[in-house]
């Protein structure tokens, strides 16, 4: 099978890559992430471009299509994204499950005649493991002689979780006036953490189905593909010119805002924070 590697081909794949990237920026932004420990990204860069580049080269072989190469790659790069922000939504499931025990462990502490001071680095004991590093670094803060409501503005920040704000909000509010009714407060939200629990599991039952099939026509497509190229390449070789190329640039792009359309029907949109900046900077 011989392909012509046009050097016009080359410059519109390259194109082809550089204008789905823009449209996946501009479709999804760049968004603030949590404080949290997890993977390195050198590392975590470093493995997809190695497969990326593994997979690309190889479709560049094998099809001498330097803008399918291209797609191969930016497919390996957003994989992940199609399910849906599925790890996303769990990771904030979990979150939001560790929150109301520390709220719940709080409120208990509390209930022991313990100020908040007194109640918060003793609560970090019983905390889920996503919440130890903040509440940490929270109580480092202030053996630092920082106030606690700057403190806890700080924590919320980390965090970044609306429903992490609505309780950092009532102990900002309890920090400051130092009434009554706290440990009724945490109860109260308490339970609203675990009933918001419970209703996101029922909602990503549901959105299960939908994330399926999004990888579902996916896969099929590129199967589909893949198939015609190896066992009917005569059918496919219009697309070995500079014009075919140039179509298949069009091609890919419809393609890629179909994806990038379903992945966003998947995906849950997290509600905008109460708390927002509280913490300062520096």
């Amino acid at each position: 099978m011989a392909f012509d590697l046009d050097p016009f081909a080359m410059v519109a794949g390259a194109a082809a890559g550089g204008g789905l990237f823009l449209f996946f920026l501009a479709l999804y932004g760049l968004r603030r992430r949590p404080s949290q420990p997890r993977r390195p990204l050198v590392k975590m860069l470093t493995t997809r471009t190695a497969v990326a580049a593994v997979t690309g080269g190889l479709v560049l072989v094998i099809t001498g299509w330097p803008v399918l190469a291209v797609g191969a790659v930016l497919l390996v790069f957003a994989w992940r994204g199609l399910s849906g922000g599925a790890a996303e939504e769990r990771a904030a499931m979990s979150r939001l499950e560790g929150l109301a025990a520390w709220t719940e462990s709080l409120r208990d502490t509390i209930a022991g005649a313990a100020g908040l001071e007194q109640a918060i680095p003793s609560s970090i004991r019983a905390a889920a493991p996503t919440l130890r590093p903040h509440l940490r670094a929270m109580v480092d803060r202030l053996h630092t002689r920082m106030a606690l409501p700057e403190a806890l503005a700080r924590f919320a920040d980390e965090l970044d979780d609306p429903s992490a704000d609505l309780v950092i909000a009532a102990l900002i509010l309890n920090s400051r006036l130092r009434g009554p009714g706290l440990r009724d407060v945490l109860g109260a939200l308490a339970v609203s953490a675990r009933e918001e629990l419970d209703m996101r599991r029922r909602v990503e039952a549901e959105r299960r189905a939908t994330r399926r099939s999004v990888q579902i026509v996916v896969i099929t497509a590129l199967v589909f593909a893949a198939l015609l190229i190896l066992f009917n390449p005569g059918y496919v070789s219009e697309y070995a010119s500079t014009l075919g190329q140039a179509v298949l640039v069009v091609v890919g792009g419809l393609f890629g805002a179909g994806f990038a359309w379903m992945r966003r029907l998947a995906r849950f949109d997290k509600p905008t924070r109460l708390l927002m900046g509280g913490g300062g900077h520096g």
